[in-house]
Formats: C-alpha cells, sequence, structure tokens
C-alpha cells in the first residue's frame, strides 16, 4: 500500500472495536504498529482521531494508513491452525447451546480468551473447532479472564456478532457470577461502588481503587455461608471493568478463594480447598437477533464443584437473589 486510503464500514462491522476492525481486515498488522499509529494520528475515523477501543457504525470511515506490505500479509504465529480431532472434540463439548446465529460455550478456566505476550493457547485460536460447516469460524463478542470459568457468547457470522456487541455496549444483558469468598460481609446484601483503573508496578499491571478511575458497580447477595470461614456470593456487575469482580470482594474485606492477585494469603482456605480461582460466570441473560430475550447457564468446573461439595452447599436450592431487583 502507498498511500492513505479511505474504507467504509459495511454491515457486518457494525458495532466493533476500531482495533477488532483492523485484526478482521488487515490480521499482520501488529497491535503495537497499530497503536503507534493511531497515536500519531495515522488511522482516522470520520476524519477525527481514534483510540482502538471506539467502536464503529456501519457507513463511518476509516483511514487506513500506509503500512509496509509485509505488515498486510497475517504472521506465521496467526497462520490458521489445524487442530486435531481431540481437541475439535473437546472444545465442541462445551458448547451449551448452538443455533443459527448464536454459540453459547462454558469456558474452562485457565483458558484466556485471546492471545497475548506468553500466551500461545486461547479460546480465539481454538474457534475452528465451532466453524461447524461454516465457511467462517464464529467470533468473539465479550471476555473472561484466564482463570474464570463460564458462559461465553459467540456470534456466527459478523451480524451477529456486532448484535450482541451492541447489547453488551448498551447493558441489555443480565450476568451473573459465583464466586467463594473468604469470610462473608456483614449485610447480606450490598452494592459495591468503586473508581478503578489499571496501575503499573513491580510485579506488573494491577486493578487499584484510584481517585479518578472509571467507576465500576457490582450488586452482591450472601447464597450460603460456610461456619463464617467462606461464603458463596452471587454476583451482578452493571459494569465490565478488568478484573472487577476480584478487585471489588477484595476491597470489600473478602477476597475471592484463588484470587492470590488481590487477596494474597486471604485468598488461600487451607485443608483440601483448590487453590484455583473460585469464580464462574454461572449464567447471563440476553437478546438474540431473532427476537426475545435468552438466559443460559453453565455448570460449576470440577474445582468449584468439589468446593461446594467440601462445603455442603446446595445447588438444587439455588434461587437468583436478584430476580426481584429492577
Amino acid at each position: 500500500m502507498s498511500k492513505k486510503y479511505v474504507q467504509v464500514v459495511k454491515d457486518e462491522d457494525d458495532g466493533i472495536r476500531v482495533d477488532r476492525w483492523f485484526k478482521r481486515h488487515y490480521p499482520g498488522v501488529s497491535f503495537i504498529r497499530l497503536t503507534k499509529a493511531m497515536r500519531k494520528g495515522e488511522v482516522r475515523l470520520n476524519s477525527s482521531r481514534v483510540k482502538g477501543n471506539e467502536r464503529i457504525q456501519e457507513g463511518d470511515e476509516i483511514r487506513v494508513p500506509p503500512f509496509p506490505a509485509e505488515a498486510m500479509v497475517p504472521r506465521a504465529g496467526e497462520r490458521a491452525k489445524v487442530l486435531s480431532d481431540a481437541v475439535i472434540a473437546d472444545v465442541r463439548s462445551w458448547v451449551l447451546y448452538m443455533d443459527d446465529d448464536i454459540i453459547v460455550i462454558n469456558k474452562p478456566s485457565g483458558l484466556a480468551s485471546q492471545g497475548g505476550t506468553g500466551i500461545t493457547k486461547h479460546l480465539d485460536g481454538l474457534l475452528p473447532a465451532l466453524q461447524y460447516e461454516r465457511e467462517n469460524k464464529p467470533k468473539l463478542v465479550h471476555r473472561l479472564d484466564k482463570d474464570t470459568s463460564g458462559v461465553m457468547l459467540l456470534g456466527r457470522n459478523a451480524n451477529n456478532a456486532g448484535f450482541l456487541a451492541k447489547a453488551f455496549q448498551s447493558n441489555e444483558t443480565d450476568k451473573r457470577y459465583w464466586a467463594l469468598v473468604n469470610g462473608a460481609p456483614r449485610a447480606p446484601q450490598g452494592r459495591i461502588k468503586l473508581l478503578m483503573d489499571k496501575v503499573s508496578g513491580p510485579h506488573g499491571d494491577k486493578m487499584q481503587v484510584t481517585k479518578d478511575g472509571k467507576k465500576s458497580l457490582t450488586d452482591y447477595a450472601i447464597v450460603e455461608r460456610c461456619a463464617m470461614s467462606a461464603a458463596w456470593l452471587a454476583l451482578k456487575p452493571h459494569t465490565g471493568r478488568t478484573h472487577q469482580l476480584r478487585l471489588h470482594c477484595a476491597e470489600i474485606g473478602h477476597p475471592i478463594i484463588g484470587d492470590g492477585k488481590y487477596g494474597g494469603e486471604e485468598a488461600v482456605l487451607s485443608g483440601s480447598i483448590s487453590r484455583k480461582l473460585h469464580l464462574h460466570a454461572e449464567s447471563i441473560r440476553f437478546p438474540h437477533s431473532k427476537g426475545g430475550m435468552m438466559e443460559v447457564s453453565a455448570p460449576l468446573p470440577r474445582h468449584m464443584a468439589e468446593t461446594w461439595d467440601t462445603m455442603g452447599f446446595s445447588l438444587k436450592e439455588y434461587e437468583d437473589p436478584f430476580a426481584e431487583i429492577e
């Protein structure tokens, strides 16, 4: 490419982020190269400067800078990989629901949603296993932390992915998480409001409460206690900040078990309780592109199911504590 030129956003890209648009259409352009181009103002959205997390709409105009020709070819590590039959069968066993428009899976704990520095195995790289008879693989519309398990939605084509992305952006989705925390909050139900942001430190980046941070809001409810040493919390986030639930629980003095990053030694229980993170995206309610609302739930991962059994928590008696809350 020898000069800048403008591309018009098509309907299948409506609602996605700018950086996702470049990854979709120019997969050989690295994140660092793209970020630098946006910082210098070489990438423009409707003639204005733009950041990678801004979302685009059909009809928007994106100015593409003159990236080197070699950057327009997918890097070797990003070329499609052939998955073994065993891997494909394993990934398909995660499917909770599927129709012509969407796939809902139960993401395992320990699997990153997308690649990054030092991450060689991730959900995005396994999506060809969920392609089935389609020409293209499904698309991610949201993420879960690597060590968080549970419900994730995938769009089976760009239009459906865009529809779901808009639903997340406009807070039309309703998510429930389950967590095991150290101790138990005094109030059986409550709301956590914090200003939080990513702060760099000697041990890497970490979310912290900051004076000028972004607003974050979570409702919590105690489902069951275990001799006051731990509690099963139901969590309903109203915002989607990175590590929001983990930081929120730690800040009220009850870190999530297995979360050494935010809870330190208090995130460890003695005995046979697993040291893996005890945070699970249990269910999500969302609008379907064909109309109406859907709700899908995901069973607990093995380490949490074993903990629930050890604690004597009853899954059969669970009732959504937020069902009557507007």
